[in-house]
């Protein structure tokens, strides 16, 4: 079993704030592997920390992505452009070829405004630098390897990469901060309870040892995270179900929803400054969205 010393988790800072998104770097014989690159706004943090470790961006040579939303792929174009092969799912790798819609329905989520102060910029990327994996696909980095398992629920485009008995989860193994409770990151355009918990099923399938969080860490209490992860999923699911039955909006419910939250957190005795960084790492008036979201389209019968 290779030691976790050989994981590196760099803190990507992300508007100023520690521990909301991060990015993992692993030495292996056909150059270093980075599984994450957070948001281009983030680049230059990531940079430095790559260099503390004694290495150049150029170095990395294997991209691998959980999925394509900014938090997680915003920077993949900048480390292709240094000659970074990027693996992601094949429903997101035209969007990173070609990410103007990407970019504009992101701009109707957070403001058009608010889009570089946030995420930077994106670039396409060549559709050469572009390997799409497959589920159960195994890729071998000289010597080491990693193997691709389609997770979605979060996303319909979501991987999570599994390295000897360790697990890259992305988004499908929740957010968990500092030692702070397992939440749901739930934003719109494809949430899919059902699918969520196929990929839950999936990860407990594969029994990892440890889950490595983009938000954010190490998880070494694997089956008590998830069957956590599972308990908020469904708690704010049914949340929004009972505001959507009752016909409310998205703007009607939001505040309701972040108040709930709110509540949540402080009955678990998570400090102001520690519901801070979950905000940023997954702002709850997103998840209303997405829920709404989820439950308009499954009583239309279109999930």
């Amino acid at each position: 079993m290779r030691k976790e010393s050989h994981v590196h988790i760099l803190d990507l800072q992300f508007q100023d704030a520690e521990q909301t998104i991060g990015a993992f770097l692993i030495q292996s014989g056909d150059g270093l592997v980075l599984v994450e690159t957070g948001p281009e706004s983030t680049f230059s943090v990531l940079r430095g920390k790559i260099e503390v470790l004694g290495y150049k961006p150029s170095d990395i040579r294997h991209v691998l992505l959980s999925h394509i939303h900014f938090d997680h792929a915003g920077a993949a174009w900048r480390l292709a452009q240094l000659g970074a092969r990027i693996y992601v799912h094949p429903v997101g790798l035209p969007h990173l070829a070609s990410p103007e819609r990407l970019w504009d329905s992101a701009s109707q989520i957070y403001g058009a405004d608010n889009m570089a102060r946030l995420w930077g910029s994106m670039e396409p990327i060549s559709e050469s630098s572009l390997i799409q994996v497959e589920h159960g696909e195994t890729f071998d980095f000289g010597g080491i390897a990693f193997t691709a398992w389609h997770t979605p629920g979060h996303a319909s485009h979501h991987v999570a990469w599994q390295f000897d008995d360790t697990l890259f989860t992305g988004d499908v193994a929740g957010v968990k901060i500092s030692g702070g409770p397992v939440v749901p990151p739930c934003p719109p355009p494809d949430i899919h309870l059902e699918r969520w918990k196929k990929s839950i099923e999936l990860i407990r399938q594969l029994s990892p040892s440890r889950l490595y969080l983009t938000h954010f860490g190490v998880v070494e209490h694997v089956e008590d995270h998830l069957r956590e992860l599972e308990q908020s999923l469904d708690d704010w699911a049914f949340f929004i179900k009972e505001e959507f039955d009752q016909g409310a909006s998205i703007d009607d419910a939001t505040p309701r929803f972040m108040e709930y939250t709110r509540l949540a957190m402080i009955n678990r005795d998570v400090t102001p400054s520690l519901r801070a960084l979950y905000e940023y790492a997954n702002p709850s008036w997103m998840s209303v969205t997405g829920l709404m979201r989820y439950w308009k389209l499954k009583s239309q019968g279109r999930l």
